[in-house]
């Protein structure tokens, strides 16, 4: 798609709840640019055009060129409010602007791969089950991801893969994971086979009485 991440944006003057009702119903979309040492400014966008933006998953973790009253500034998207009746309809839009020398903190997605080759599956009968759609990083715009890759390949019934498993490229980190142990958490499991389950819970409850 072209300009895929590029928006154009008008100032716009009118605050409150009426000023922002009447640029929707104008099929308008007000959003706020703010950061790096910066004064906020108030900005108007084209709805469609912007829905449109949204349909592509990289555009959530991606820098994009704001182009607003003949400046043009680097930002990411921060905040996302829909409709709740109508998740197709954007009420408003946060963009936080980005420095070249501040570490950034923005949610990427998770990408998975060999699902389907997983030892925990092919070998094993297991069945896939992903807890994490996306994660929280920082770094800096440079080494911002497009996504982070999951590899499942040599994962086995049973077992998991957490925060600390994946392996991020160079400059990127999860701040979750310097808070301690109890934050790592599971990202994605393979369950084991339903009968292996049964038999195994029917082995601990005789031993149990047994005891």
């Amino acid at each position: 798609m072209e300009n895929l991440f590029e928006l154009h944006a008008d100032v716009r003057g009118e605050q409150g709840k009426g000023a922002s009702r009447r640029l929707r119903r104008a099929g308008k979309v007000p959003a706020i640019l703010y950061g790096a040492g910066k004064e906020p400014v108030s900005l108007t966008l084209d709805h469609n055009l912007l829905f449109q933006h949204l349909g592509y998953e990289a555009f959530y973790s991606h820098i994009l060129t704001i182009h607003a009253n003949g400046k043009t500034e680097k930002a990411v998207l921060k905040a996302l409010q829909r409709d709740p009746a109508n998740p197709n309809k954007v009420l408003h839009l946060d963009l936080q602007r980005v420095s070249p020398t501040q570490k950034l903190s923005i949610s990427v997605h998770l990408h998975f791969m060999g699902d389907d080759v997983a030892r925990g599956v092919r070998q094993e009968g297991g069945v896939v089950a992903r807890l994490l759609n996306d994660v929280e990083i920082t770094c800096l715009a440079k080494d911002l991801p497009e996504s982070i890759e999951v590899d499942l390949t040599d994962l086995g019934a049973g077992e998991a893969l957490h925060l600390s498993d994946l392996k991020l490229p160079e400059g990127v980190e999860i701040p979750a994971l310097k808070l301690g142990e109890d934050y790592d958490q599971p990202v994605v499991t393979i369950h084991k086979p339903r009968v292996a389950e049964e038999e195994e819970a029917g082995t601990e409850g005789g031993a149990e009485a047994a005891e």
